[in-house]
């Protein structure tokens, strides 16, 4: 077993590479939109771009990796993220960011599916658990490892070390891959459902851009006859399209028989709530750390540390107890766990809170996590036959990443909406403090920051600055207001946003309840090594 042991290490590295930044790019959001002038809705692309890709190619890469193999496809993929990641260390404007950042999801996306297919051929069914317990637990450290790493790379380095960060490990991955991982082929090459790539990635972008550009444009009118509301109808329409057109291939790229296994199908739900909790919730936190209450990069992280230790210790336990008892009870207590948790980062800090005030909070998270993450993969896996294990981890993987992008778009469009509300609120209330003159300066200070694209970078407020002809006395005033304002709004609309996030765990856990226990699947074939 020493082999496939090694392997699962190289793995479990890369993966650990692409997950981490998912969430490392969070950290450094606020510096971001600082250095290169971004707004939020900007921003959300640099984090959305990624995703995305990630999540429409993740299927398509499955089916590469059946064709040629799936070690080629594996150290194909982590080359091209690492040359992505020297083009997002390079970049000078927010344009030239989300292309690099597209291209590194497109590295990501050929880079995954391929581990799971990989575990699944090499490890026997009764050593699965353990294996995909460990590789999850790398997975969830590496998600949430985000705020520590990334703060303590941003505030020794800067953001565009995030980046450049990956090259070295790029490269030994990419080595290490060839030294230990074996060239496997299972079952028979598969062939393109091009019409079903366009249908499901026209859907999914078509969304997600509506829910990141709907603020922007007051959730009415971009252009001509193409509003926000249309852009979601076309998004529903291509969605439907799909599910329709998939039902009548032969061999379709989401295939829907995979579903009828109960247990793969709330483990996939699950799964991709999970994720859009994880990724909403990261996005409220680094703002309001680093916005709100002026913690440095290294800071946050910190504060975040918590969470990343116990999710790196609990995890594991998740897969054993997955392996022995299984999955129903650690997931429903784990997402449940995980749910507190996060309403107590939407409701127990304010406006003065300190590292300290998030402790209990990234506690519960931090286990409750833990315990679901391996359990979801290991039901989901468990009983799909080796032949079928590119595509099922495809459709996994696309599921988790779909969550992560829907998860920054719609908690992200929930804060900027309830954001620009309370704003509005907050600043027609403090107006009256300032002389009768100055009061209209005041308002449409935050109106114009709010119609460009709220800046939530270090120090921004919000992007709103104190006019330079202002007297002294009325200036600190302004300012002093400003800062004021944005606080309280701030954390009014960070609790419906982080609410959706909680709610929608709840609603996981309740499916938690519906995974039927089996026996462990037969040992697999052993595949053919070239």
């Amino acid at each position: 077993m020493q082999r496939p042991w090694r392997a699962l290490v190289v793995l479990c590295l890369a993966n650990f590479l692409i997950l981490l930044d998912t969430t490392i790019v969070n950290t450094a959001a606020p510096d971001i939109m600082t250095s290169i002038d971004a707004g939020i809705d900007e921003v959300l692309w640099v984090l959305n771009g990624y995703l995305l890709a990630f999540a429409s190619l993740l299927i398509v890469f499955g089916r590469v990796g059946d064709l040629v193999g799936p070690r080629a496809v594996f150290v194909a993929g982590l080359a091209v993220f690492t040359v992505a990641s020297v083009l997002c260390g390079l970049a000078t404007s927010p344009g030239l960011l989300i292309g690099a950042r597209v291209l590194q999801g497109v590295g990501a996306a050929a880079l995954t599916p391929q581990a799971l297919t990989l575990i699944s051929g090499i490890f026997p069914a009764e050593r699965r658990g353990a294996a995909f317990g460990i590789f999850t637990a790398v997975a969830g450290v590496a998600a949430v490892s985000g705020p520590t790493v990334g703060g303590l790379v941003v505030t020794a380095f800067g953001w565009q070390a995030v980046f450049l960060l990956n090259i070295p490990f790029g490269v030994l991955g990419v080595v290490l891959a060839l030294k230990f991982v074996p060239d496997l082929r299972a079952g028979r090459p598969h062939r393109f459902d091009v019409v079903g790539v366009v249908l499901a990635t026209g859907a999914l972008l078509a969304l997600v851009y509506a829910l990141v550009e709907g603020q922007r444009h007051d959730w009415g009118v971009i252009t001509g006859v193409l509003s926000i509301p249309a852009v979601l109808v076309l998004s529903a329409v291509l969605g439907v399209a799909f599910v329709l057109w998939e039902r009548r291939q032969r061999e379709a790229l989401v295939p829907l028989d995979l579903f009828r296994d109960r247990n793969y199908s709330i483990a996939t739900g699950i799964t991709l709530i999970s994720s859009f909790a994880v990724y909403g919730l990261m996005l409220v936190f680094v703002i309001e750390t680093q916005t709100l209450l002026g913690m440095s990069p290294l800071m946050s992280g910190v504060t975040a540390l918590p969470w990343t230790l116990l999710l790196s210790a609990v995890a594991p336990v998740g897969g054993r107890l997955a392996d022995r008892i299984g999955g129903r009870l650690p997931l429903t207590v784990g997402m449940v766990l995980f749910a507190a948790g996060v309403l107590g980062v939407a409701f127990v800090p304010d406006a003065t809170s300190t590292p300290v005030t998030f402790i209990v909070p990234m506690l519960l998270i931090g286990v409750g996590m833990g315990l679901a993450l391996a359990p979801a993969t290991t039901e989901a896996m468990r009983g799909i036959p080796p032949e079928r294990a590119g595509t099922a981890s495809g459709v996994l993987n696309t599921a988790r990443q779909t969550g992560a992008a829907l998860g920054a778009a719609v908690v992200g469009a929930v804060l900027q909406n309830r954001l620009v509300a309370a704003l509005r609120e907050e600043t027609a209330a403090l107006s009256t403090r300032l002389p009768e003159q100055v009061r209209p300066r005041f308002l449409d200070a935050f109106e114009e920051a709010a119609a460009h694209g709220l800046r939530l970078g270090a120090g921004q407020q919000g992007g709103v600055a104190t006019p330079a002809d202002l007297p002294p006395d009325q200036a600190e005033l302004f300012g002093a207001l400003a800062r004021e304002a944005f606080g309280t709004a701030f954390v009014s609309a960070s609790r419906p946003a982080l609410a959706v996030a909680a709610g929608a765990i709840l609603f996981g856990g309740l499916l938690a309840l519906g995974i039927k226990s089996r026996a462990a699947a037969p040992a697999p074939v052993s595949p053919v090594r070239r």
